[in-house]
């Protein structure tokens, strides 16, 4: 267990990732802060994961723009200032609206960060192999749900 503050300006992440479409900035790793993983998540209209699923809970802040959300069969377009919580297990994706947006990504004792940062180091930008994504989510954690989402 870490003791030290954590402090991260908006110019200086711990990281910066790029994951199907959708810019990651890494503002916490659960090894900083103690389990706790903390993500800035922007993308432009029309990127997202697809469906997938994991054994850590998972909730969203949208700080901008529109994105909807598919859970278990359900979708919910989320506007600014709406939390998010989906628990570990549950089938699930989101879709950045008209003119993109941005939200934080908040997990904790999971491989969020983990998962992304493979996803990035694996994958060349640009339209992604789909084949080549779901092994890589599928060896840090998180399952892939090909067809329709949520």
């Amino acid at each position: 267990m870490s003791n030290d503050v954590l402090i991260v300006g908006a110019d200086s992440p711990i990281s910066k990732l790029s994951v199907i479409g959708v810019d990651i900035s890494v503002l916490s790793t659960k090894e900083k802060a103690n389990g706790q993983e903390i993500t800035l998540q922007k993308g432009e209209e029309g990127m997202g994961p697809p469906p997938h699923n994991h054994a850590w809970d998972e909730s969203f802040y949208v700080l901008s723009g529109a994105i909807e959300f598919f859970c278990n069969g359900q979708s919910r377009v989320c506007g600014e200032g709406t939390f998010v919580h989906i628990p570990a297990g549950t089938l699930h994706a989101f879709t950045f609206m008209e003119g993109g947006g941005q939200m934080l990504e908040i997990t904790h004792n999971g491989q969020a960060v983990q998962a992304f940062t493979a996803i990035d180091e694996t994958l060349p930008k640009g339209p992604p192999d789909i084949e080549q994504a779901v092994r890589v989510f599928g060896e840090n954690g998180v399952n892939i749900a090909l067809g329709e989402p949520g």
